[in-house]
């Protein structure tokens, strides 16, 4: 790695002592640790500085000295969807991680959490208060990007989008303000960062809405992967139609033999549909009854605590090399099956891990009320395929792979993007509606026409074309 020197190294040294965490620059001995996102592939992310505050007043000082020293600033709490960044030379890192509080207030209904924040710690402090959140798939994704950028958890068709949830923000601005954010102070900055993510300043705490339920009825299904040309048709076809009370996904898995996977998925290959559907018992069974009528091998759907759907799907926690590509379909006929299976099913030479349909429409199709920049997502289904990249070779062939399962799904496409997916760089534009892209853009040159802020998907000012 090269150690940068000259204006941009003194720049950064400035950065020394405005904060109470610690500061890493190029050739410390903590700065290689302290630069790696959670996605340990992606390596090239070799910032000016990377700074570790612990208070609002902190990264205000940070923002005016990275700002006066020509230095742009991003922000990270876990590092997840962090490859579109590309390069951070000139960029400041605020790590967010020692910035950790949850709060719940069942009364209000109200959850206030810090930057930092894992889901795990709120999903647990909300069930012990009896109510749910709209967390997502992994419990240790931060709670900050998963809802800046969206939010499509197990819940999704029913209560929407978590970034609709968001009731107020703190953010740092570009002229170091500490400024408060909702839907009658500074509405304007509000509604952009609610989809438009990290590119109008620093969170430092969102508040949003919590849930008056504590379980639901959830599990998965499972059968040998030899079964997926039989169950995708039909979970395909249920999906479109089911009631919005329940939201699952459909995956075909090639699971690795590692001694962490629980036993009757460790080294298997396998079709697995998992979800939640928030409805009575009897409501639910029928409500499934046509993807059992398929007999899994596996049928774990039971009334259970929500704190347990944020392991459900089983994604890795800790660090993990991985590439990922994504896209959002209009619909997906019996073409299109025959497409997704022929490139990633039993009689493919795929070696993904993961190839996932997530079921779209109920409330996700329709634009939520006082919404943010991502009202909703239009299409039946998301398509996520992933490989693991624990080689430089196995790198390779993932991102030829993920790339290819994706592109034979592209006469389905809706031409729109989930960015909160979205592991590469890519034209932002895709993630919204026209109004929405402009509108944006808008807000990015009221409040930071310099674009000293870069968000992992980055959003322009208007005229920086």
């Amino acid at each position: 790695m090269t150690i940068t020197y000259g204006a941009t190294r003194n720049a950064a040294e400035a950065l020394r002592g405005m904060c109470g965490g610690a500061v890493h620059l190029p050739g410390d001995p903590g700065y290689d640790a302290s630069r790696m996102p959670w996605n340990v592939w992606v390596s090239r992310l070799n910032p000016a500085a990377v700074a570790y505050p612990r208070t609002a007043a902190e990264v205000s000082q940070l923002v005016i000295a990275a700002r006066a020293a020509g230095l742009q600033v991003t922000t990270q709490a876990t590092g997840h969807n962090a490859s579109p960044l590309g390069d951070l030379s000139e960029v400041l890192l605020i790590k967010m991680s020692a910035m950790t509080s949850v709060e719940i207030d069942p009364v209000k209904g109200i959850a206030r959490v810090g930057a930092g924040t894992l889901w795990l710690d709120v999903v647990e402090a909300a069930q012990a208060c009896g109510v749910t959140v709209l967390h997502g798939s992994s419990p240790d994704v931060g709670v900050l990007g998963y809802s800046l950028g969206g939010g499509m958890g197990w819940y999704a068709r029913e209560l929407g989008l978590q970034t609709n949830a968001l009731t107020a923000a703190t953010i740092v601005t570009a002229d170091g303000s500490i400024v408060h954010a909702s839907a009658t102070e500074n509405a304007d900055l509000f509604w952009a960062i609610r989809g438009g993510g990290g590119n109008y300043g620093v969170l430092t705490e969102i508040e949003f809405r919590t849930f008056d339920f504590s379980d639901a009825y959830a599990g998965m299904l499972v059968w040998p992967w030899e079964q997926a040309e039989e169950v995708l048709p039909v979970w395909a076809a249920w999906a479109v139609d089911a009631p919005r009370s329940v939201t699952t996904s459909f995956r075909i898995l090639q699971v690795p033999p590692m001694p962490e996977i629980p036993e009757p998925f460790r080294g298997r290959n396998l079709v697995v549909i998992d979800g939640a559907v928030l409805a009575g018992d009897a409501q639910a069974d029928a409500i499934l009854t046509p993807l059992r009528a398929l007999h899994p091998e596996m049928d774990t759907f039971a009334r259970v605590p929500t704190a347990t759907l944020v392991r459900l799907h089983m994604d890795p926690e800790g660090p993990t090399p991985a590439v990922s590509a994504t896209a959002i379909l209009d619909d997906l006929p019996s073409a299109g099956i025959d497409a997704l299976l022929a490139a990633t099913g039993p009689a493919s030479d795929s070696k993904l891990a993961v190839m996932e349909l997530r079921q779209l429409g109920g409330a996700l199709a329709v634009p939520a009320e006082r919404a943010g920049a991502v009202s909703h997502i239009p299409g039946q289904f998301l398509a996520f395929a992933l490989s693991i990249a624990a080689t430089p070779e196995l790198g390779e062939l993932g991102e030829q792979q993920t790339y290819q399962a994706i592109e034979a799904l592209a006469p389905w496409t809706s031409g729109r993007d989930y960015l909160n997916f979205a592991e590469a760089s890519m034209d932002t534009s895709r993630g919204y509606d026209e109004d929405a892209w402009l509108r944006l853009r808008q807000v990015k040159t009221d409040w930071d026409p310099f674009a000293l802020f870069i968000g992992n998907h980055a959003i322009p000012p208007l005229g920086d074309d």
